[in-house]
């Protein structure tokens, strides 16, 4: 059995996360037992949610235990079996975490999914035919529900769960409304995306300059926001919702470093009489079918053309994961293991 290379959460962060987080080890794989599968990962899935287990405060889930491998969605190659339903040679999408290769359980339903890689890349399993775009997808379909014509907002407008949100929503006669850090990315929101506006919130130094910005591209107002950011962004939206609208809340990533995300004007969600409603995709598992398989014709059909930021290496992870969290990526943010 190949030796693994791994990264573990080596010590929790103390406000700001830094590499030294992070440690990079060797361990020996075990020997594969009846039932489980052995899967070479060659692409590693960097997520903003990961920031918020490294933290041992209560959550939605638990916090990432010490010294053991990082949590991560990962795509790979079986390259050994002994369950009937893998063979060597197939593509799979998994939680493999943070290392080279992982032994996984194949009788335990949703630790691993074979998936085609005729029309769609492997890589593109991670982030807009996967977790992100389903993340998407819920948010959109089932909280937000627009009608044609209706306008919607995402923030981080240029990442791979906004990226999706604004094809998703393009395809059901939206106007989509972009929020994104920097004129490049509110100019890929607009040209390789299709988005109809992008506001660059770096151009404002507070919530009223923004929320000012906004006003002048959704003339109509706002009937559906996809948060990711919260703070200043949220503030700014709130100022330009129309009654009855839907937020849909699916990050805060203004906050996972531990600062307070106070609302300036929370009177607005009754004057409004808004919909706000939190999610966590994962438990929401039986929409996964229906929205990877939209997901996948968009992509497949050239509909939707994901971007991708790709890291190369194991060890190029944590900075590429701090990144991440900084805005740095256009789009998903994979690391290339092989």
């Amino acid at each position: 059995m190949p030796l693994n290379q791994q990264i573990v959460l080596d010590n929790r962060p103390v406000g700001e996360a830094t590499a030294s987080n992070f440690r990079l080890v060797t361990a020996e794989t075990p020997p594969l037992a009846d039932g489980q599968v052995l899967v070479r990962h060659h692409y590693l899935s960097l997520d903003p949610y990961m920031r918020g287990r490294m933290n041992e405060g209560k959550s939605y889930a638990a916090a990432q235990a010490l010294g053991e491998v990082m949590i991560g969605g990962t795509a790979g190659e079986v390259v050994e079996s002994r369950h009937p339903k893998y063979q060597p040679g197939d593509r799979v999408v998994g939680m493999g975490g943070w290392q080279a290769y992982s032994v996984v359980d194949g009788n335990v339903p949703g630790l691993l999914r074979r998936v085609d890689t005729t029309h769609v890349p492997l890589s593109h399993y991670l982030g807009a035919v996967g977790m992100p775009g389903v993340t998407a997808w819920y948010g959109l379909v089932k909280i937000i529900a627009p009608k044609a014509g209706d306008t919607v907002v995402v923030s981080a407008a240029a990442g791979a769960v906004g990226s999706a949100f604004g094809a998703l929503a393009k395809a059901r006669g939206c106007r989509v409304v972009g929020i994104a850090g920097g004129a490049d990315k509110c100019q890929y929101a607009v040209q390789e995306l299709g988005f109809d506006a992008c506001v660059d919130y770096k151009e404002h130094a507070d919530f009223v300059s923004l929320s000012k910005a906004l006003k002048a591209v959704c003339p109509d107002g706002i009937d559906g926001y996809f948060e990711n950011v919260g703070g200043m962004v949220l503030d700014a939206v709130l100022l330009r919702t129309n009654a009855f609208a839907r937020i849909a809340v699916c990050g805060m990533i203004a906050g996972y470093n531990g600062a307070p995300l106070p609302l300036a004007n929370p009177a607005l969600i009754l004057v409004n009489r808004l919909k706000v409603e939190g999610f966590i995709v994962s438990e929401h598992m039986e929409v996964w079918p229906d929205a990877l398989a939209e997901l996948g014709t968009l992509v497949g059909s050239g509909r939707f053309r994901p971007r991708e930021s790709v890291a190369q290496g194991l060890e190029a992870a944590p900075e590429a994961f701090l990144g991440l969290l900084k805005g740095k990526n256009f789009g998903k943010q994979l690391v290339k293991l092989a």
